[in-house]
């Protein structure tokens, strides 16, 4: 693992093969703007074209050459239905279409439906995704290189809480790509 802002959110926390954000993300920037059309005023059009800037990138990086399939973070299914999409899936769309490889969105579910992330402290939101996820296809996610997804990264723990039950399929490597990281 490189020695990234991004990636030492993750160290000691979940053993992740790789890091990607495609920006940084503040608020009040163009950044939170597109991510806010997308989650909230229904752009799914922006997660894709987001996505697929993304996924170029990663295509020419050595570093997610041998990725095998992308994995969106889920939403809850009640929270899915209220939106009609999950963001993080639009952005994988993009993304896998982008690297040429395949998107799975049915073989790691949300079980558990959370408060919203968006104000709460390091400890509350870890206390909030714990336990949270499932995998419904353990034989088809083993020995795969993993790429999972999310719109922003701010503390890391949705994808900790996640990459903790994806890493216990055997042989699997994890690497982590989102749109945007809100760095402190």
């Amino acid at each position: 693992m490189m020695d990234s802002p991004l990636d030492k959110v993750f160290w000691g926390r979940a053993q992740l093969e790789n890091t990607a954000a495609l920006y940084n993300f503040q608020k009040k920037s163009k950044v939170q703007h597109l991510i806010h059309q997308l989650k909230y005023k229904g752009r799914t059009d922006v997660g894709i074209h987001l996505g697929k800037l993304l996924g170029a990138d990663l295509a020419k990086a050595d570093a997610f050459k041998d990725i095998t399939i992308v994995i969106p973070v889920p939403l809850h299914p009640d929270k899915q239905r209220k939106r009609g999409y999950n963001q993080s899936e639009q952005i994988a769309v993009g993304l896998a279409k982008a690297m040429n490889i395949e998107m799975d969105a049915v073989s790691f579910i949300r079980t558990v439906d959370t408060s919203t992330q968006t104000r709460k402290s390091r400890f509350a939101r870890w206390e909030n995704v714990k336990e949270i996820f499932k995998v419904t296809s353990p034989e088809k996610l083993a020995n795969c290189h993993i790429l999972l997804v999310d719109d922003v990264i701010t503390t890391g723990a949705t994808l900790e809480s996640a990459a903790h039950i994806l890493l216990s399929i055997e042989g699997v490597r994890l690497s982590v790509a989102c749109i945007g990281y809100a760095r402190d």
